[in-house]
């Protein structure tokens, strides 16, 4: 079923279904997915797994300004993975992004395995989801899939974010920007304190230089 024609509903009158909006690349998004899915644990709260592209933001949206000859060839091949996932989620609908995000997330950055053209059809099994699919990482097919999904968050959030979007309460926010992802109860109370942000009328921004590299411990 279409990915992106999915409203926003709470599972229950208990359990707050929280958006998250990622991109299979990028670490910080991938630190908290994992503090997301430890407050589910803690608190009455479900994620909801939702791509955007670091690809359509940088080179699209933002049309490639500022950024390094490096990066502009890692955006280039970013379309691949997130491809794949939309791919997944048309294929399966939405709740296989779940499964499928965690399978690719634990082997590009816990097992630091970026280059390795194995790890999308290592995931696509794990997950329970056709080989086939793998093609879809060279394929424009979904783009428009992604870029609707994209628009969800971004034409809310701004341009000047990057991931993880989450929408909180209604409210659509960049970050929690975290490293290591808070376990246990420290993940419940950093998300009490997101669900008093996100409840404050005109609260924009809170913001520090980080100082450390993504640890996925």
């Amino acid at each position: 079923m279409p990915i992106m024609t999915i409203t926003e509903e709470p599972h229950s009158d208990d359990v707050h279904e929280v958006p998250l909006w990622f991109d299979p690349l990028c670490p910080w998004a991938w630190i908290t997915s994992r503090w997301l899915l430890e407050v589910e644990q803690v608190r009455p709260v479900r994620a909801d797994w939702r791509i955007m592209s670091l690809a359509y933001l940088n080179l699209d949206q933002r049309e490639g300004k500022g950024l390094s000859d490096d990066y502009r060839k890692l955006m280039e091949r970013a379309w691949g993975s997130v491809r794949v996932c939309a791919a997944a989620a048309e294929h399966a609908g939405r709740p296989a992004l779940g499964p499928l995000y965690t399978a690719i997330g634990t082997r590009l950055h816990n097992q630091r395995r970026r280059e390795d053209p194995t790890v999308i059809t290592e995931a696509l099994a794990e997950a329970g989801l056709p080989a086939s699919l793998a093609a879809a990482a060279t394929s424009a097919q979904f783009d428009q899939l992604i870029k609707d999904s994209h628009h969800e968050a971004f034409d809310e959030v701004g341009l000047d974010v990057g991931t993880p979007v989450l929408r909180i309460a209604g409210t659509t926010l960049f970050g929690p920007v975290v490293t290591p992802a808070p376990r246990g109860e420290a993940a419940g109370r950093l998300w009490d304190g997101l669900l008093a942000v996100a409840a404050t009328d005109g609260f924009f921004e809170l913001k520090r230089t980080r100082d450390r590299k993504p640890s996925f411990d």
